[in-house]
């Protein structure tokens, strides 16, 4: 995992190298509309066979992946179901290498203790401990924006930022916009290049970077593939989470597991990790361990 955060450039203004011309000055219900008209056409018509458009970008150390997308759920179950800290440790646990969230309350605010490691059974000791600020940082009867930082990630990895905002659409649908984000430092750009040199040198993004002469797509690989990659499991893990919120209380953590496994299958090249007995077994037991832990 390779994940992210800065300081919000919509509210605080600016992160110098992450910040581009496309980020708005203001978050609004207005700006985000703005943005779903210009992604009209790229929405309708992509890769993912969904109303969803996915953009990525690397600057020097800093990564920044931004899924826009269209959820067949109202603004106010989405507004509902992603408002408190605890519903995000049950987004982020379906991630495969969420090994623990944990969301509590101090006089700074809302966190949330998550521990990060590989895509197996691993005990917490040997997993990365990730401590996560969590903030509703704007929220007005059409719009919602829900941040989480953190300073310090895994291998040498900085300024996390996950960030999802939301409004409504005609007909019952949300369009929301989830950005993450984070920086890395020498430690983890050295690790990474020795990983995409040997054991992930064939995995690779959703971007067409070329084609190959016999008109196959050439996908961007390295960290921008890794980015890539954690953005859409992010994005499935949210839908996932909207898809089991109707569900009796006792059966959404299996719904939620199931729809996010089968989502992922569907892009086999570049989400695939585990088999589907693999994810489910190892999650059950994590959230086991994950109820005794609290």
């Amino acid at each position: 995992w390779l994940g992210g955060s800065v300081l919000i450039a919509c509210l605080a203004g600016t992160t110098a190298a992450m910040a581009s011309p496309d980020v708005p000055d203001v978050c609004s219900a207005a700006t985000l509309l703005a943005k779903h008209g210009a992604l009209r056409d790229k929405l309708s018509n992509n890769q993912f066979n969904l109303p969803l458009y996915l953009d990525s970008r690397q600057i020097a150390g800093e990564l920044r992946g931004d899924i826009h997308a269209i959820v067949d759920y109202p603004f106010a179950t989405v507004s509902t179901a992603l408002k408190g800290a605890p519903q995000w440790c049950d987004v982020l646990f379906l991630h495969l290498n969420v090994k623990y969230c944990r969301a509590s309350e101090d006089k700074q605010g809302n966190r949330l203790t998550v521990f990060i490691g590989r895509k197996y059974d691993q005990p917490l000791d040997a997993a990365h401990r990730v401590e996560f600020v969590y903030e509703v940082a704007v929220e007005t009867p059409d719009y919602r924006q829900v941040v989480l930082t953190a300073e310090k990630g895994p291998v040498g990895t900085k300024n996390y930022r996950i960030m999802l905002e939301a409004t409504p659409l005609d007909g019952g649908q949300t369009f929301i916009h989830l950005s993450y984000s984070y920086g890395s430092g020498l430690a983890a750009r050295l690790a990474t290049q020795v990983y995409f040199s040997t054991l992930g040198s064939a995995k690779v993004g959703f971007t067409v970077a070329g084609t190959q002469p016999d008109g196959q797509p050439i996908y961007v690989s390295d960290m921008r593939a890794a980015l890539e990659r954690n953005t859409m499991r992010y994005y499935l893990a949210i839908d996932s989470y909207l898809g089991a919120f109707s569900a009796p209380p006792e059966e959404q953590l299996e719904k939620r597991l199931q729809n996010w496994f089968a989502s992922t299958e569907r892009y086999p090249l570049q989400l695939r990790e585990v088999t589907q007995s693999e994810y489910l077994d190892m999650k059950r037991k994590e959230h086991r361990r994950q109820q005794v832990e609290r």
